[in-house]
């Protein structure tokens, strides 16, 4: 018997529920949340799914409903979400939510691991899933969907275009982790879905980690139940009562607008070009639908500034009784605004500077409303699969101008518009060709890994080499130069906890090779480590034995080429220096810094992107920087290392005190910070699973050691930081 798929979507900001969605009430609660919704529902209705699950984020606010609260909620029958607490209780724009990833993802892992099937692939939306999605791929080796919806490289641009500041818009939108985040999803994405040709072509070519080869292009779908072109008398008057107390003549055909009060939107030259044109005022009227607002003081500045650009024209042009720009209107009235222009033989405009997709262009079509729009992105795609108005240059007021008079002035020309649009968005641009698009390119494109399955399978006639627990220190912190007495005590409760017949290992992390490691650590006279990580994360050992983990080395080895990270990175000897021989390894090319500082760090990057290395560097110590492949790090190790031999996160206490340990306290395992700490750790205070010693250097770990209780039967390494 054939089973049904059962997928996994991840949509992780904003506010997501089953019916009522909030569209609008910040700038993270809008079209992509609709989105998902409606492929998650469609996807449902389908005889080849069992089930479709999203998962999001867990919200207990008194400033919103109960129902982000809830841990799982029905969306449709073989439709469900599921919630996640990761951070604080509370509600948070997307640009917070970067620490917490790393704990989601791990609770992720083990709620996939607990099912009795795992997804046949996860779909990731926006860089936040993406981040997320890229680290559980990785792991459980499930096939990875990414749909960027908006990319961090173009907003950038944008905001740099109109003068922004570099440092205060990293600050204001975290761009640099988001377009981190955006990498390390291509990365390790098997299918890139975008919604236009010219976000494949264009926008998403900026990335050094994607490969055009695997994305492909599924126009998002328009619920033909909302938008269509049948009017009924009562919600026409409801339409007319909300714009007709602006206008002296409302029978004329509307020009009409609905987006946000955004610069990008263009409204003011829209304005403009209808005012300078003595044909405009005659024949139409111009409808702004710009969103909701009640006092101006609490939009922000940008909406505030594009109003007061709008009322200056209406004013300076005498436009007063041929636009109507209503404060308020609902959300389920958009589809009768478009349906009373249609039935005025108007057109809908859409001025934007750039527009990715233009769902609203669709939509308008789907009511029989035919278009003017940007020659730009979207449209592009649209106007060629409908036929159902003009393109225009919208940087030049003249073409803007010229093709709304034009548009407007054919009555023939205007009917078979609407006749070639209302047709086409049926027949290309429905949820149903939407879905069946989407599951045909699913299924022939994704596979799970075989490769990644195998690479996390157990060996049966192997015993787990860990113990019940694990306490990790780093060799090149933790135990350098330890003072006699806290060494002496650590000694004293490893040696204790053996003989008690309790079953804690301890685990080496260090920079240093297998070798160098060892020769160092037989000074400190401590009970033999159960596993070594070595090499910066990239080399796992176990016990005595001298052969590293072969399984660890296949996994992080996928598309790594040691020579071409030197090659890619030969020239920039003014900032930094290859170290020694004995400091190399097989997955680590390590230099030593001229000047100390992560400066140099977007430059590195960048050139890893630029020649195809899929690599990462990871600097340390502020001095110290390792090239390493993009799956491999101290943290993922210790992934491997649980999923290896089903040992839980929360059973690892990890130490962590110097700049660039900061990716070994996010996430479930416990950890320990001695008051010694490099600055750059404070920022872990808020993390839920550290703990903060009042001590330095291994006696602070003995501290840490104490408050959790890790060394007896009664650990408790799930308590937080206090």
């Amino acid at each position: 018997m054939n089973v049904g798929l059962n997928l996994l979507h991840l949509h992780l900001h904003g506010l997501f529920r089953s019916q009522g969605l909030e569209l609008g009430r910040d700038a993270d609660t809008g079209g992509q949340t609709l989105y998902v919704l409606e492929l998650v529902r469609s996807l449902a209705a389908r005889a080849e799914v069992d089930h479709v699950e999203v998962v999001t984020r867990l919200i207990q606010d008194r400033r919103l409903s109960a129902d982000y609260a809830l841990p799982e909620e029905s969306i449709a029958p073989g439709a469900s979400i599921r919630r996640f607490s990761f951070g604080p209780k509370r509600y948070l724009r997307k640009e917070q939510l970067w620490p917490y990833l790393d704990e989601l993802a791990d609770q992720l892992v083990l709620h996939l691991q607990a099912r009795h099937r795992r997804p046949d692939w996860i779909h990731a939306h926006y860089a936040d899933a993406g981040y997320v999605g890229a680290l559980v791929s990785r792991r459980l080796g499930l096939p990875l969907v990414f749909t960027g919806h908006s990319l961090g490289r173009e907003k950038l641009r944008r905001l740099l275009a109109a003068g922004g500041n570099r440092e205060q818009i990293d600050q204001t939108y975290s761009i640099s982790r988001r377009i981190d985040a955006e990498e390390l999803a291509l990365a390790h994405a098997d299918l890139v879905i975008t919604s236009t040709r010219q976000e494949r072509d264009h926008q998403y070519s900026r990335y050094g980690r994607f490969e055009a080869g695997r994305a492909d292009v599924v126009p998002p779908g328009v619920d033909a139940r909302r938008f269509h072109p049948r009017s009924t008398p009562q919600e026409s008057a409801d339409v007319s009562a909300l714009v007709e107390p602006f206008l002296r003549e409302p029978q004329r055909p509307p020009l009409l607008a609905i987006c946000r009060a955004d610069r990008r939107k263009n409204i003011p030259a829209l304005v403009e070009a209808f005012g300078q044109s003595a044909v405009l005022r005659e024949r139409h009227n111009l409808i702004l639908v710009l969103g909701n607002r009640d006092d101006s003081r609490q939009m922000d500045r940008q909406q505030r500034e594009v109003f007061q650009q709008i009322f200056d024209l209406v004013d300076r042009y005498d436009l007063y009784g041929s636009v109507a720009y209503p404060k308020h209107h609902r959300r389920d009235q958009v589809p009768s605004i478009y349906r009373w222009a249609a039935d005025r033989k108007g057109l809908f405009v859409n001025p934007a500077l750039t527009e990715p997709f233009g769902l609203t262009l669709l939509e308008a079509a789907a009511s029989g409303l035919p278009m003017v729009a940007t020659d730009d992105g979207g449209p592009r795609d649209i106007q060629r699969r409908c036929e159902n108005g003009l393109l225009v240059d919208v940087t030049d007021p003249d073409s803007l101008q010229h093709g709304l008079v034009r548009a407007g002035s054919d009555p023939e020309r205007w009917r078979r518009w609407r006749d070639n649009g209302v047709e086409a968005v049926s027949r290309h641009y429905s949820w149903d060709a939407h879905v069946c698009s989407y599951l045909a390119l699913m299924q022939g494109r994704l596979s799970p890994s075989a490769a990644s399955a195998k690479l996390l399978a157990r060996p049966s006639v192997q015993a787990n080499p860990l113990g019940d627990r694990l306490l990790l220190l780093d060799l090149d912190s933790s135990l350098e130069q330890p003072d006699p007495v806290s060494l002496q005590t650590l000694r004293h409760q490893l040696t204790a906890s053996t003989v008690r017949s309790e079953q804690p290992g301890l685990g080496i992390i260090t920079g240093r090779s297998l070798p160098t490691a060892r020769q160092r650590f037989i000074e400190l006279q401590l009970p033999d480590p159960s596993v070594w990580i070595t090499q910066a994360g990239t080399e796992i050992y176990y016990g005595q034995e001298d052969q590293a983990d072969r399984l660890w080395a296949a996994e992080i080895g996928m598309d790594w080429q040691r020579q071409g990270v030197e090659n890619a990175l030969a020239d920039l000897g003014d900032h930094m220096a290859l170290q020694a021989a004995e400091n190399q390894g097989v997955f680590k090319v390590s230099y030593l810094l001229r000047q100390p500082g992560p400066s140099v760090l977007p430059l590195i990057r960048q050139r890893l992107r630029q020649e195809h290395q899929v690599a990462r560097p990871a600097l340390r110590c502020h001095w110290f920087l390792d090239v390493l492949p993009l799956r491999a790090s101290r943290s993922e190790a210790i992934r491997f290392l649980s999923l290896r031999w089903s040992l839980p996160l929360d059973r690892f206490l990890v130490v962590a005190s110097q700049q660039g340990d900061l990716e070994l306290v996010q996430g479930l395992p416990a950890a320990v910070i001695p008051s010694d700490h490099d600055p750059c750790l404070d920022g872990c205070r808020q993390l839920p699973r550290v703990y903060f010693a009042d001590r330095a250097r291994l006696s602070g770990v003995l501290e840490g050691l104490q408050h959790y209780r890790f060394l007896s039967a009664r650990s408790r390494p799930d308590q937080s930081s206090i």
